[in-house]
């Protein structure tokens, strides 16, 4: 297939439903996590699930970067926004995410300077063009984002230009992956990789996933056949007994990654120790921070940080959410208190949160039309 629209045909939607449903075992059921929230929205707004049958459940994973970033690394950013000329830069999606303190949004209408950017290289031009100010880049994303991040730095340094850094917040998949299969809570039977993290990696570093747990995963593209065939494959795999990694996108994904990608991480970053992340608490080695060649562009050596951890409101339950235990219409608040327009978590102030799909397309309760199962 060479155009979108080739995935998204109805037709060919309604064959492969057809053949997940027959693959299914009687009276077994059978649940799926997919990691990115790119693949929650696909399936939410297409209404994947209605052509599913009823004992095939996705639930959603860890994999939105905006929403796992925990309150008190925002309340840092904004304490590093609040210093004298200081100009805070960032993604959109971090805007509104709240801290302790409120968001970016609340400090920037206190005075803050927080401009938000398209890339990295966005808020470097804003430091060229401002060399009497110190510029910030509030840098989040798996590593899908971290490349980019990285060969900023490396510009940056290649230009001289000193008055740009860098507070990192980059994280990795395969640990926060690691800790759900660890997590008591959740039983799955299959996961539904990520694209674009994907797209760096490649796919061999999810093979311990097949190997030590026994469950296997399909790395998936983001259009509706997409995930429908990875769903098909998923339910190949477990009919016929086997545990693997498959590469459904493999138009986009190759199987070892793209090693520049990952060559320029390893120069200018190193994994941290520890790392707080919202619902799953400190995971070792699952974040990085910049190497010591390059301190002088990261924020965290170069302003003095609070370092306060802050916990998520009680009525927020997006940790849960974040973990596949509660789908987001079972969260106390979801749609009530916390919508998009008032979020209370970052699971509904994320373009990639699995509230905010839910709520975006009407899913407020378990009821579903099942499209699989109609004459």
């Amino acid at each position: 297939m060479r155009f979108v629209d080739e995935y998204r045909d109805a037709g060919k939607a309604r064959v492969l439903a057809a053949e997940i449903a027959s693959r299914c075992e009687p009276g077994r059921r059978y649940t799926f996590m997919e990691v990115c929230g790119g693949h929650t929205h696909t399936i939410y707004k297409h209404g994947l699930e209605d052509h599913l049958p009823e004992n095939v459940v996705l639930v959603h994973g860890p994999g939105c970067p905006v929403c796992v970033i925990p309150m008190g690394r925002v309340d840092d950013a904004i304490h590093i926004a609040a210093q004298p000329d200081v100009i805070m830069t960032s993604f959109g999606d971090m805007t509104r995410v709240p801290g302790g303190r409120g968001s970016f949004l609340d400090a920037k209408a206190a005075g803050a300077d927080i401009r938000m950017v398209y890339s990295p290289l966005d808020a470097l031009r804003i430091a060229q063009a401002n060399p009497d100010r110190r510029v910030v880049f509030m840098a989040i994303g798996f590593e899908t984002t971290a490349p980019s991040t990285a060969m900023t730095v490396l510009r940056a340094a290649a230009e001289g230009v000193c008055n740009f850094s860098v507070f990192c917040n980059h994280v990795m998949i395969i640990p926060a992956i690691k800790a759900i299969l660890d997590s008591p809570d959740l039983r799955l039977d299959g996961f539904i990789g990520p694209g674009h993290v994907s797209a760096v990696i490649g796919c061999e570093p999810y093979e311990f996933i097949a190997r030590d747990y026994g469950k296997p995963l399909v790395v998936a593209g983001f259009e509706p056949l997409d995930i429908l065939q990875s769903v098909h494959m998923l339910l190949g795999q477990l009919a016929s007994g086997r545990a693997e990694v498959a590469n459904q996108y493999a138009r986009v994904v190759p199987w070892k990654g793209n090693r520049t990608a990952m060559e320029a991480i390893a120069r200018v970053m190193r994994l941290r120790p520890h790392f707080e992340w919202r619902g799953l608490g400190f995971i070792s080695q699952s974040a990085l921070m910049l190497a010591d060649e390059y301190a002088a562009f990261d924020a965290e050596r170069i302003f003095e940080l609070p370092g306060v951890r802050v916990a998520d409101p009680k009525a927020c339950q997006c940790g849960e959410v974040l973990k596949g235990v509660l789908r987001p219409w079972e969260c106390k608040v979801f749609g009530t208190a916390c919508t998009p327009e008032t979020p209370i978590g970052t699971c509904m102030v994320s373009s990639e949160g699995a509230c905010a799909a839910y709520y975006n397309f009407g899913r407020f309760s378990r009821d579903r039309v099942r499209e699989a199962t109609r004459a």
